[in-house]
């Protein structure tokens, strides 16, 4: 019963995700993390989002494997797995008309909400969510600040390709998520002890 709730609970923090990241890939707008620099290398290549977020991921399974435990790496999987597999859906699916800050709004508090259910049931999307729970875990760092830092970095490139009211609107759905990690995230310590005994 306790595993049955855990893999709904991901995959509730999934379709979150999912959808705050088709709020914003539909007014092209940027949110952090390996999500971001999927929606960047949306502008210069002809693969979808779902298709770059899974590959984009791929060198990170092994950080997640040897320093997080393997029941971590493989829950983040699923999650990455199954975000990819919705963001497919949605972009078929669902057709958005929004204003762009309504979307930054809703995108980055679905994404941070998304990734405070995935975190508390001890997965991650992937990227640097993994390396924001390893450094956390290892030396006490808030995944919050790990997030920010790499949400400037990712702003920082996305002056490249988005005008300014894009990087305005952008950076509050950065804003938005870090402060919901920030305010709700707590490091799940019953994960690390249940990993360390079924490593």
């Amino acid at each position: 019963m306790k595993l049955t709730h855990q893999w709904l609970s991901i995959l509730e923090g999934c379709v979150l995700a999912a959808l705050g990241l088709h709020i914003l890939n539909s007014t092209g707008l940027l949110i952090s993390g390996t999500a971001g620099v999927g929606m960047i290398l949306l502008q210069v290549t002809d693969l979808s989002f779902g298709q770059l977020f899974f590959f984009l991921n791929m060198p990170f399974y092994l950080l997640a494997w040897l320093a997080l435990g393997k029941h971590f790496a493989m829950r983040t999987f699923a999650a990455i797995s199954v975000l990819s597999i919705l963001s497919e859906l949605f972009q078929h699916s669902i057709h958005i008309e929004i204003h762009p800050i309504v979307s930054s709004i809703l995108g980055g508090l679905l994404v941070g909400f998304g990734l405070i259910i995935l975190f508390r049931h001890n997965a991650s999307l992937g990227g640097l969510n993994i390396l924001a729970v390893y450094l956390e875990r290892r030396f006490n760092i808030h995944a919050s600040r790990t997030t920010l830092a790499a949400d400037i970095g990712v702003l920082i490139t996305a002056i490249l390709i988005l005008d300014s009211l894009s990087l305005v609107y952008s950076f509050l759905a950065f804003l938005l998520l870090s402060s919901v990690v920030g305010r709700y995230h707590r490091p799940p310590v019953w994960a690390q002890h249940h990993d360390s005994q079924h490593a």
